[in-house]
């Protein structure tokens, strides 16, 4: 009951927040609402705390605080954040979407599968033709040509009769369907790896240009522009941040220069993100290298050595088709992140930075990385942290330095893993230096604690940096502290009272929407409808007539039980009666003389008398 009172008032306040902007030109969703709201509370310099009641006031001056920050003009951080809305509403589809494309492609070829699967084969003839059908699934499974092109049929024939010979299809034949159907996307996967791997010697280049794949260059190029901008900010910033620095310089916009260069770095996690056909291709250019490497002219190698390199091959092969389908969608998603990079192009132009910069040496992050390679830890250090060798580790903060963070006052450093990954509460971090490794292992909580609190003035940093963790809980306890205003007004007084919008709309119905259906075996009554149900039990259950056929002779059994007739005795509750004499007359007289007297006996036996 309190949450659900709870929800009410913050969709309430969020419906609000979303109307004024609309009124003042800006157009949000509600999403980015609820998530400004929360951080506007979460800042430190708001002065609003969750654990206790919000008044009317307080909340009244939380909508303003949240109306100030969306409809402000030029800011980095709320580009920032609308940049993370939009790249998770557009980029979570992906598996939805690779899904789909598998579905129809399995939908298209079921019905090619289920001729292979289904045939029964006898005579030479339909053995070609089984034969030809396998080849006609690889070429669709694989999009590698097309069946009506005859080298391509040749090539794949080619590459199946190494795989499978015509004379060994009768072994393929006597599978039950679901291992047909298993070895049948082996042979497709050894099949097109093959092909791929004879294609690709006939080039010169290692990569291959059989479906034409088109490169992400744009991502390429867009993430070159941006980590040169990453890499001029955060010079600028370590320049500023410096412990020796003039006060003269401390007149620098330095938070707006921060969130500039977190707007460009989250831009430039997106697009790495982004661009994964550049590494898939290099990675199949590899695979490739060692098949030629593995296959020798004129030598004999086993099946299984180089099988499992062509599917290898294969599934890479795979992935990029699955690339490529989504290629468009990246490059809409790349173009679309463009406007979220203007307001920290016009505030900061590149003349205003390298005013900044002066003399100071720009340094990539593959500079800053191969400076700090030779400093890592020794393996003889003793601390409350537990020392881990770097390898693939779910790092926190994205990979950055949360030390440089703390110490420079929100300076966003790459970490270096060579260094050492430093394991914490079951938390992996990296760090720009050693020092800066030894100096966290030596208070980590602290740190961590630091990190969190510093980031409250960034909201943009909660998903730059992955710290959702840190602020699990707090989105009911704004709720709750927010509706607990609704239980201090009177009954039946609205605090937000809902506004009414007018609009005039058109409604046609149609004369009949539904076609008219009249279902002559539809019952009203349920008795009737049970009756029929028992009757249609009773006849499941029983067997009037059997026939047999040719077709289903010793198929089964059927075999029927009855009761053998018995003799019973039934017995009820004993019957007594009397019985009475019939009463007999006899009547003297009635034939003979006239003048006869007629005389009447009485013969009736008395009923003492015994039988």
């Amino acid at each position: 009951m309190f949450r659900a009172r709870t929800e009410r008032v913050i969709k309430t306040i969020i419906c609000e927040i979303v109307e004024e902007c609309v009124n003042r030109g800006h157009s949000v969703s509600e999403t980015l609402v609820g998530f400004m709201v929360k951080a506007v509370v979460l800042n430190p310099t708001n002065g609003f705390d969750v654990d206790h009641t919000l008044s009317e006031e307080d909340v009244q001056r939380l909508k303003q605080l949240c109306l100030d920050k969306l409809t402000e003009e030029s800011s980095p951080g709320l580009d920032t954040i609308k940049m993370q809305l939009y790249f998770e509403m557009n980029y979570a589809l992906r598996r939805e979407f690779l899904a789909e494309i598998h579905r129809i492609l399995e939908f298209k070829l079921s019905g090619v599968r289920r001729e292979i699967t289904d045939n029964r084969a006898k005579s030479r003839d339909d053995f070609h033709t089984l034969y030809h059908q396998i080849i006609t699934y690889i070429l669709l499974r694989s999009a590698i040509g097309s069946p009506a092109n005859f080298n391509c049929v040749q090539d794949t024939n080619a590459a199946l009769q190494s795989v499978l010979p015509l004379n060994d299809l009768g072994a393929f034949l006597v599978l039950l369907k679901k291992d047909k159907e298993q070895q049948l996307k082996e042979l497709t996967m050894i099949v097109t790896g093959i092909r791929i791997f004879n294609e690709a010697s006939k080039q010169k280049e290692e990569l291959l240009s059989l479906h034409k794949l088109i490169s992400d260059r744009s991502i390429k190029n867009e993430l070159s522009i941006t980590q040169g901008l990453v890499w001029r900010y955060t010079a600028v910033l370590e320049k500023l941040t410096h412990p020796n620095i003039q006060s003269a310089q401390c007149e620098m916009p330095i938070n707006q220069l921060k969130q500039a260069l977190y707007n460009v770095r989250q831009h430039e996690s997106f697009l790495k993100i982004l661009q994964r056909m550049e590494s898939r291709q290099a990675k199949l250019s590899s695979v490739l290298k060692q098949l030629r490497q593995t296959v020798q002219p004129n030598t004999a190698i086993p099946g299984s050595t180089v099988f499992p390199l062509f599917k290898a091959v294969t599934k890479l092969w795979f992935e990029l088709q699955d690339e490529a389908e989504l290629l468009h969608i990246l490059s809409n998603i790349t173009v679309g992140l463009k406007p979220f990079l203007v307001s920290q192009a016009k505030r900061f132009p590149k003349a205003y930075l390298d005013s900044l910069l002066e003399a100071t040496e720009v340094k990539t992050d593959a500079n800053r990385l191969a400076a700090s390679s030779g400093m890592a830890i020794d393996s003889g250090f003793e601390g409350s942290v537990e020392q881990i060798d770097p390898n693939l580790l779910p790092l926190e903060y994205n990979g950055f330095c949360g030390y440089m963070f703390v110490k420079r006052d929100g300076l966003l450093l790459p970490g270096n893993p060579s260094i050492g990954v430093l394991e914490h509460k079951e938390r992996f971090y990296a760090f720009s230096s050693r020092e800066a490794a030894l100096a966290f292992a030596s208070s980590p909580d602290d740190f961590v604690a630091q990190v969190a609190e510093k980031s409250k003035f960034f909201p943009e940093l909660f998903q730059l940096l992955r710290l959702h963790q840190h602020f699990r809980n707090t989105a009911f306890l704004i709720s709750a502290a927010a509706s607990a205003v609704l239980l201090q007004r009177e009954p039946g007084q609205s605090l937000w009272p809902m506004h009414i919008n007018k609009r005039e709309i058109g409604i046609q119905t149609d004369t009949h929407p539904v076609e008219t259906h009249i279902d002559k075996s539809y019952e009203w009554n349920e008795w009737e409808l049970r009756r029929k149900a028992i009757k249609l039990a009773n006849i499941r259950t029983t067997v009037t007539h059997s026939m047999q056929t040719n077709l289903s002779h010793m198929r089964r059994d059927n075999v029927s039980q009855t009761w053998l007739p018995k003799e019973a005795v039934s017995q009820t509750m004993r019957e007594s009666g009397s019985n009475v004499p019939n009463p007999q007359t006899y009547l003297h007289g009635l034939r003979g003389q006239r003048d006869a007297t007629v005389l009447k006996v009485d013969l009736t036996r008395p009923v003492e008398e015994k039988p």
